[in-house]
């Protein structure tokens, strides 16, 4: 009987093979450590053979835990980390490393691109803004810096592209990473306009057909199934980069509440629902990406913090160090009620923090690879204590950013990833929003975004709204309210938050010219 659905989620440092049965409920779960490396320039590569190793191993551990596995699985489906470049040639092999979303090495290129012209054309018709973390300008400095391993290439993927072909020995990719980087959100087609755009018309042979991942399936190889365990002919669904996924899995997709979805993990996504392509808002800043949802004419709108939980991190890091130092317990579970009584402790809206803490700067909803974080408004009277407010509220600010730049605020929030465990920063996320805030039971959204995905793919359900209904809107909690008087002070706030990261432009840009001497 085949009774289960298996979502692969391939992150950036996690990859995740996990187990659900019809209704949605997790099963089981498996998954490995996945590494990758940072040189220098700004380069940040993974080893596409480990990749698709560890992700086969993941499946063979799953089959540990569920007797019969192989002759249980309905469908696997794969997601992964979006962005990226992974290029293999005419026999299959890799050409080089994956590049990641984290590859800053096109920064320059970009800001050539964005001060064209035509860089306007291209915005108009894939909805998205331009970065160096996007396979088109990887392409392109690939293309002026690397020619003999662009001659040795003949596919362009991305991971979740590499790990299908692996699985199925095709080579297509997914319409909506397709779309975003190289086509016409309209027609949902490659468009000529925006390769030429981006310099890209001779290199065009590399860019793999586009599927409707709802619409299409794949079929294990004998290889494959050898590298798993699963049974040859298994259907394989190619179901889209992580952020849309895990939108279908958090509760973006209802109609009614027309909430947005905030992710706050390593990277801050934050999306709102557009039913139809008349409701696709772009920007003058031409910034944030439109992506087409697992529905016919329904797309997200999102705009991404390059770096998100990245400065939690950062923050506590100084207090474990400190705590080590010290022979003190500094572990994840020792830091929540710390946190919780440093934020009790200090007053909103002392300090203002630009979140921007990534050594690739900042993407959404501005382009800066020269930005970088800061506090602002430090005197003698603040401690510790302050910095973590500051850090958590600066998040807030960068997430209301993004919102603002795709219209009105929504009036509810479904909130996922790590940090949405996290009560202070709910409170404080609803507060600058002024907006509701709901979490989910499930803490595996990607994953189960693939399988719902997979789920429609081979028929399980009529349509993607029922599908919904019974995986994900009976997992979503109650709504927080946002508190008034704290609404009102962050309100405030987030202009001056706004203006600040402005002024400071030509700033970065100083700095960024001293390092590079």
């Amino acid at each position: 009987m085949r009774d289960l659905l298996i979502g692969i989620d391939a992150g950036t440092s996690v990859i995740k093979s996990i187990a659900f049965d019809p209704g949605g409920r997790q099963v089981a779960a498996a998954m490995l450590p996945n590494s990758y490396k940072t040189l220098p320039g700004g380069g940040a590569e993974q080893d596409p053979a480990r990749t698709w190793k560890d992700t086969a191993e993941t499946l063979r551990l799953l089959a540990g835990q569920i007797p019969d596995l192989a002759s249980r699985t309905a469908v696997v489906a794969i997601t992964a980390q979006g962005d990226g470049t992974w290029l293999i040639n005419s026999a299959g092999e890799p050409v080089g490393q994956g590049w990641l979303w984290l590859d800053a090495r096109a920064t320059s290129i970009v800001e050539e691109m964005r001060a064209r012209p035509e860089d306007r054309v291209r915005f108009e018709r894939t909805g998205t803004g331009l970065a160096a973390c996007q396979q088109g300008p990887q392409l392109a400095y690939m293309k002026a810096n690397m020619p003999d391993m662009m001659k040795r290439a003949a596919t362009a993927f991305h991971c979740k592209d590499w790990l299908y072909f692996k699985m199925t020995g095709e080579r297509v990719t997914d319409l909506a990473e397709g779309l975003f980087t190289f086509g016409d959100f309209r027609t949902r087609a490659y468009s000529d306009d925006v390769i030429e755009a981006l310099g890209l018309s001779d290199l065009r042979r590399l860019l793999p057909p586009m599927i409707e991942p709802t619409e299409h399936c794949g079929g294990l190889t004998v290889e494959a199934a050898e590298a798993t365990g699963l049974f040859h002919g298994t259907p394989v669904v190619l179901a889209g980069l992580d952020v849309i996924c895990t939108a279908t899995g958090a509760g973006l997709m209802d109609r009614d509440s027309k909430p947005g979805c905030s992710v706050i993990g390593s990277t801050g996504m934050h999306m709102r629902l557009a039913e139809a392509v008349a409701d696709v808002k772009l920007n003058e800043a031409r910034t944030g990406y439109t992506i087409p949802m697992p529905v016919p004419g329904m797309y997200t709108q999102l705009h991404s913090n390059m770096a998100a939980t990245l400065n939690i991190d950062w923050v506590l890091g100084l207090a474990r160090d400190i705590l080590a130092s010290q022979g003190m317990a500094s572990g994840s579970k020792e830091m929540i009620p710390l946190i919780d009584r440093w934020i009790d402790a200090a007053p909103p809206g002392s300090l203002l923090y630009q979140p921007f803490v990534s050594e690739a700067g900042e993407r959404g909803p501005f382009v800066d690879a020269n930005a970088r974080a800061g506090f602002i408004g430090i005197s003698s009277r603040h401690g510790y204590a302050d910095l973590v407010r500051a850090v958590f509220e600066g998040l807030a600010f960068a997430a209301r950013d993004c919102y603002a730049a795709m219209g009105p605020l929504p009036s509810e929030i479904r909130l996922t990833g790590g940090a949405a465990r996290s009560a202070a920063l709910r409170r404080i996320l609803g507060a600058t929003l002024g907006a509701n805030v709901r979490t989910s039971s499930r803490e595996e959204a990607g994953a189960a975004g693939a399988a719902m995905i997979g789920a429609q793919a081979i028929g399980l359900y009529p349509s993607m709204e029922d599908c919904v209904a019974e995986w994900t809107t009976p997992l979503l909690g109650e709504a927080e309210i946002p508190d008034a008087g704290l609404a009102e002070t962050y309100d405030r706030l987030f202009h001056v938050y706004a203006d600040a990261h402005a002024a400071l432009r030509p700033v970065w840009r100083s700095l960024a010219e001293l390092r590079h001497h």
